[in-house]
């Protein structure tokens, strides 16, 4: 066992291993490996057992490593990971009982929120949502989405942006109504289907989700940044005012990680990660979810890594996670799991079946064993190998296990150089007030207001990119070119993301 934890280079140190028939070496110190990260990970567990300690545990190491994090807090207690933990008999029995130095740390951290009420507001326009994204969150069918899908296609060949869902529902009622005759252009959608979409998109604004769309668009290149001393920024998104509207949040998550997809050059197997991206309560992303979208989250879990970007996804069960997502996490860190009832036990014996053979432990006995802060551990090594799996006690985090206090959070939030950019909502024309213009019959209103939408908001500065190698590939070329200021625009007009790209093929 020990050899299989013996790693070189920069790890992110986890716990020590415990209960196995030979006593252990005391230097032996389960971890992973900084550079094998973006082989992405797996926290499982049930309620109650540490699941968000053991991220804020692997998050701060990585920011201390200088990479970037993006984490979803559910509870509200993570952005904790912003000031320094306090010790207490806990923290340093823990300390003492795993032979480690423990001191109080917190990370450079920027607070985000869906709404903007928490922390910097993130946003999307409905068009870089995408349909098939907004379909999952509108909980249509495949017939469904694939006519919310023309309807998309026909606001971009007539120049109508979808900046809100008032944009959306207008071009719904469009063609519902007074453009009832240009569905015959769309390929087949019905009136029927078109007037069932209008419903679940007014159902959804009437929710509140109608906040969540709109510019100014958030630049996922923001998650990409680091403090002046080098350490990673942990971007935590704030989820406590939208818990009750799941599919719309951790859909979101996953717009947030097509984006990267997207906007990211290859960098195939680096000496740390570009960014590592937990997803909490990871379930709920494929409730319901049809099997185009399934299809695009495996893809995209499957093609990022060579971006540079980890994703830990944060469960109760491994059995949560299709298994075409499941075959991609190489870490895997399980805590306990509870089996009360006949269903519990085969959801138990379902998770076990997801390890490595191991002789040290009867693992399904272990996993219902474990307390508060131990799970079962088993990683990739430094050779892409996965090591035994072990029985681990974790270390406990340097920052607060507690909630920042609402005047730190406060203080937090107006310190950060993005509240400026995203805090004030843009109300540009758009497919509302150009829609509004054709029922009224005023052509040169409807022109007006057609130049003035195409007048978009001042562009971002776009990142400076180094000059093409001379042993670039005409790919990578082309990838600089669609990464660009200029190209960004070329890209978003050929595949509307990840999805939008594996849709149509």
């Amino acid at each position: 066992m020990a050899a299989g934890y013996t790693f070189a280079g920069p790890t992110i140190r986890l716990g020590r291993p415990f209960a196995v028939p030979e006593q252990p070496d005391t230097g032996v110190e389960v971890a992973i490996p900084v550079g094998f990260l973006n082989r992405h990970g797996l926290i499982a567990g049930a309620t109650g057992t540490g699941k968000t300690r053991t991220l804020q545990l692997i998050a701060e190491q990585i920011s201390q490593a200088g990479c970037p994090v993006f984490a979803a807090d559910m509870k509200g207690d993570l952005a904790g990971i912003g000031a320094p933990g306090t010790a207490g008999d806990r923290i340093t029995a823990r300390a003492t009982e795993l032979a480690t130095a423990w001191a109080p740390a917190g990370c450079p951290v920027e607070l985000m929120s869906l709404t903007g009420r928490d922390g910097v507001a993130i946003r999307a326009t409905v068009t870089e949502f995408g349909p098939t994204l907004l379909s999952k969150v509108l909980g249509v069918n495949e017939t469904q989405e694939s006519s919310l899908g023309l309807v998309f296609r026909f606001c971009d060949e007539k120049g109508l942006p979808l900046i809100d869902l008032e944009d959306l529902r207008a071009a719904l009622a469009w063609l519902t109504g007074p453009g009832k005759a240009e569905l015959k252009t769309l390929g087949g959608i019905s009136t029927a289907t078109a007037g069932v979409l209008l419903r679940k998109v007014s159902q959804l604004e009437a929710e509140g989700g109608g906040v969540f769309f709109g510019e100014p668009a958030f630049d996922v290149m923001d998650l990409l940044r680091t403090a002046p001393d080098g350490r990673g920024i942990v971007s935590v998104l704030d989820l406590v005012d939208v818990a009750r509207q799941p599919a719309l949040f951790s859909t979101f998550l996953m717009w947030v990680l097509a984006e990267l997809f997207e906007r990211l050059p290859e960098v195939g197997d680096p000496e740390k990660p570009t960014l590592v991206f937990f997803f909490d309560e990871a379930h709920l992303l494929f409730d319901d979810a049809s099997d185009a979208f399934l299809d695009a989250v495996a893809q995209t879990v499957r093609l990022i890594r060579s971006k540079g970007v980890g994703v830990f996804f944060i469960t109760q069960l491994p059995t949560d996670l299709p298994d075409e997502v499941l075959s991609q996490l190489g870490h895997r860190v399980q805590h306990a799991v509870r089996a009360f009832t006949p269903k519990d036990a085969r959801a138990l014996k379902s998770a076990v079946e997801t390890f490595p053979i191991t002789e040290h432990y009867d693992l399904a006995q272990t996993l219902q064993s474990l307390g508060v802060g131990e799970a079962a551990v088993t990683v990739l090594d430094d050779r892409g190998v996965p090591t035994p799996v072990a029985a681990t006690r974790l270390y406990p985090p340097a920052s607060r296990m507690t909630p920042l206090l609402p005047e730190e959070r406060a203080a937090t939030i107006a310190a950060s150089p993005l509240t400026p950019r995203y805090a004030n909502r843009l109300d540009r024309e758009s497919a509302a007030e150009m829609l509004e213009a054709r029922i009224a019959g005023d052509a040169a209103r409807a022109e007006e207001v057609r130049t003035r939408a195409a007048e978009r908001p001042p562009p971002r500065e776009p990142a400076r990119r180094p000059a093409p190698r001379a042993d670039d590939t005409l790919a990578d070329q082309v990838q600089d070119i669609l990464g660009s200021g200029v190209g960004k625009q070329v890209a978003r007009e050929v595949v509307r993301g990840i999805f939008g790209m594996l849709r149509r093929r």
